[in-house]
């Protein structure tokens, strides 16, 4: 059974939020009484997650955006603030994984994206709600790191490499604003059910046998388990949690 908290009064951001963890950590802050901006590529999914919510009763804002843009963030941030008056909480998800690429073969234009959307993306988010943040005095930021940001492995160079400079942006940051009353943090998750992870298994980019053997725990996660961990660490529980990169991933990067 998960903790329960209480953020009644508070307001939580999560980019990424149509589907998958994202999703998954949007309708546990709901749950728990905060007003919550989903923010993702419009689409479908946006839609049917803002609707899931609203349908729960729960005050939400929808509001499409491409994090590689930082105009798009600013604008979320900012429609954010608008509707719910600050920002208390953010969970910057929003992800991509790339195919599995000899490191001498990786085109440049794949390595781009993959940067413009798992490092520049947060970098983005992260500025924009620490600026809203900093005028507050308060606030907890989640950035989402992977295993991929703890190790290495073979054919995957450029999206490790994006989830490492995760870990960097997140530490740096949080020892410049835990003085201000800001706590940043990351979590790295194993091999997760989402969306993302099912078109891997489709397409062969990843084997389920082999994903599950790899974790100790011999299951993949859940976004709901995900989804905790950041609860966890946005919460009083975690008053003087600052600057770590979680494993959350069943014990792989413990072997």
């Amino acid at each position: 059974m998960n903790p329960t908290y209480d953020f009644t009064g508070q307001t939580a951001f999560v980019t990424g939020a149509g589907s998958g963890m994202g999703l998954a950590t949007a309708k546990a802050f709901a749950a728990a009484g905060a007003a919550v901006t989903l923010a993702d590529l419009p689409g479908d999914a946006l839609d049917a997650a803002e609707h899931q919510l609203r349908d729960a009763g729960r005050r939400v804002l929808a509001v499409a955006c491409d994090v590689s843009d930082e105009d798009q963030v600013a604008h979320a941030v900012a429609a954010t603030v608008d509707s719910f008056g600050r920002l208390d909480m953010a969970y910057n998800n929003a992800g991509v994984q790339s195919p599995t690429t000899d490191a001498a073969d990786e085109p440049a234009e794949v390595f781009d994206r993959v940067n413009a959307i798992n490092l520049r993306g947060i970098w983005a988010s992260m500025k924009h709600e620490l600026a809203q943040m900093r005028r507050q005095g308060s606030g907890a930021i989640v950035n989402c790191s992977s295993l991929g940001g703890l190790v290495g492995l073979p054919g995957r160079a450029a999206y490790h490499a994006s989830k490492h400079g995760v870990i960097g942006l997140t530490r740096s940051a949080a020892v410049e604003y835990a003085p201000r009353g800001v706590r940043i943090n990351a979590i790295c998750p194993g091999t997760i059910e989402t969306p993302m992870v099912t078109r891997m298994l489709e397409s062969g980019d990843l084997d389920r046998a082999a994903a599950e053997a790899n974790q100790p725990i011999h299951r993949l996660g859940t976004a709901e388990e995900m989804a905790a961990a950041v609860l966890w660490l946005c919460s009083p529980g975690a008053a003087f949690v600052v600057g770590v990169a979680l494993p959350v991933d069943g014990g792989y990067t413990a072997v």
